[in-house]
């Protein structure tokens, strides 16, 4: 008879062991592990048990087998295992093309491939682990592994995308873009690091971080940097900008981000002899003859004017009849909304700010709300209207064409959020929350390397319907009785059968 055995060991820590009593004498078959955690000797005495069920010569049919039977109960006791290996013939080679295997540890191969393959939490990810890849590994253990993730590593991490991403682009970065967005956690708490703020995700009672992203033309993740949730967001670029000098040292450099990063001190920050900028501007804001000026134009559809500012920069004012229709739709929504809470008496004075559609209303007398149609008309003029400041000699149509690009970073923040699952996030302590952004950052940039594949090689394919195909082949490793080889087979899993 086998049982299971916990030692204790000199260090303190716990080794399980499988014993065998069957000859009368106590023999250890094999030691599982040890550990000093709990949790962790849990998980190694599952193990065990795992491993007597497998140790243990039981029939496999509680009944007399016939010759076919005794067949099929021979092919069965000569498999040895059977795992998917899609994903890692795809992106396991596209992870040491990039130069990431120079990570010399296996378990951050396989948390960024699984964050592309199954994208759930740690827990789920050990699971995974076990159940696809025949890989036992507790989620403690992931834990402690993200703890080992420290700011040297991280750096080094990014340093081998940075140099991937320049040899794709001819060794020379000329432009980037920066965007910011919020990520939430489920639990409530705040601490020095996650705290509420504006949340682009609607979670404002949560706790968050910010998230400020840096890409390359045609959207290849460059850098990023982790602010405390209640940080302004416009004062996130210099930061990032600055960091990502230290990887790389470009002479001039066009940085291009959207209104929200818009002070005076980063266009003072980026009006130095190293930057150019292309920023949103925002033309509602500006002095009242300016205003005039601007209202009074007559652009047609897809025109564009220019106005000098400075010496340094010029305000670029460009009317798409589209967006024009767009910003119509959208302040009929946003009205329409708010007149059923009026309606309703579902708004009071805490609601009243100047965010969004609000800006509408206006409170009479003591606590009347009413929509001040004033305002409303007032807005109308400015349907199309889009403002661009810059300090660049670039031509108009040129600047509009680079803004519009900022599309690849919104892309890669959906990326981030909806094919990654990076919120919410669960972790609480700081290293790994850090650890988890670092997992999702390489995850994003193998996803990006996937789809330029991709289109290298003209497929029909979508990134994410190629990832559903890598998740469809398996191998199985077996044996046969007439020989001590072991071979090797691909099977591909279509409507829930192995062929």
């Amino acid at each position: 008879m086998m049982f299971i055995r916990k030692k204790k060991n000199e260090s303190g820590s716990i080794s399980i062991q499988i014993i065998d009593k069957s000859t009368g004498k106590y023999k250890v078959i094999k030691t599982i592990g040890s550990s000093e955690d709990k949790n962790e000797i849990e998980f190694l005495y599952k193990k065990a048990i795992r491993e007597i069920d497998i140790i243990s010569e039981q029939p496999l049919l509680p009944f007399e087998a016939t010759a076919e039977l005794e067949f099929i109960d021979t092919f069965i006791n000569s498999i040895e295992g059977l795992s998917l290996v899609g994903p890692e013939l795809l992106l396991g080679v596209i992870f040491n093309e990039i130069g990431f295997n120079q990570i010399p540890e296996q378990l951050f191969r396989h948390l960024v491939i699984t964050r592309l393959v199954y994208p759930v939490s740690k827990l789920k990810t050990a699971d995974y682990l076990f159940k696809y890849k025949g890989i036992e590994i507790s989620v403690w253990s992931i834990y402690r592994y993200l703890d080992t993730l420290d700011s040297q590593q991280i750096e080094r991490i990014k340093k081998i995308s940075i140099d991937h991403t320049l040899e794709i682009l001819g060794k020379r970065i000329s432009i980037v873009f920066y965007d910011v967005t919020t990520l939430y956690f489920e639990a409530r708490d705040e601490d020095d690091f996650r705290k509420t703020g504006f949340s682009k995700d609607g979670k404002h009672q949560n706790p968050q971080i910010i998230l400020g992203l840096l890409v390359s033309e045609n959207g290849y993740p460059l850098d990023y940097c982790i602010f405390e949730g209640s940080q302004y967001e416009g004062s996130t670029l210099q930061t990032v900008i600055k960091q990502f000098e230290k990887q790389y040292a470009p002479s001039q450099l066009v940085v291009v981000a959207d209104a929200g990063m818009l002070s005076k001190e980063n266009r003072k920050f980026l009006n130095s002899d190293k930057y150019r900028y292309i920023l949103g501007a925002r033309i509602k804001n500006e002095a009242s003859d300016l205003k005039e000026q601007i209202l009074k134009l007559d652009l047609k559809d897809n025109q564009s004017i220019r106005f000098e500012l400075d010496g340094q920069t010029r305000l670029i004012i460009s009317y798409k009849e589209k967006r024009a229709h767009k910003d119509a739709h959208n302040r009929k929504r946003g009205l329409e909304k708010l007149k059923k809470k009026v309606v309703a008496g579902k708004l009071t004075k805490l609601h009243i700010n100047n965010k969004g559609y609000n800006k509408y209303l206006v409170i009479e007398g003591e606590a009347t709300i009413k929509i001040d149609e004033t305002k409303c008309e007032k807005d109308k003029k400015w349907d199309g209207l889009k403002g661009y400041i810059t300090n660049t000699d670039l031509e108009n149509d040129a600047v509009i064409e680079k803004y519009n690009q900022l599309w690849q970073i919104e892309k890669a923040f959906r990326i981030s959020k909806s094919d990654l699952q990076i919120r919410p996030i669960y972790h609480r302590l700081k290293e790994r929350i850090e650890a988890h952004i670092c997992i999702a950052f390489v995850a994003c940039k193998l996803y990006k390397e996937l789809d330029r594949q991709l289109k290298i090689k003209e497929s029909a394919l979508s990134p994410e319907k190629a990832i559903d195909v890598m998740k469809t082949i398996y191998q199985i490793t077996f044996q046969t009785p007439y020989s001590s080889n072991t071979y090797k087979r691909l099977l591909i899993k279509i409507k829930n059968k192995l062929i």
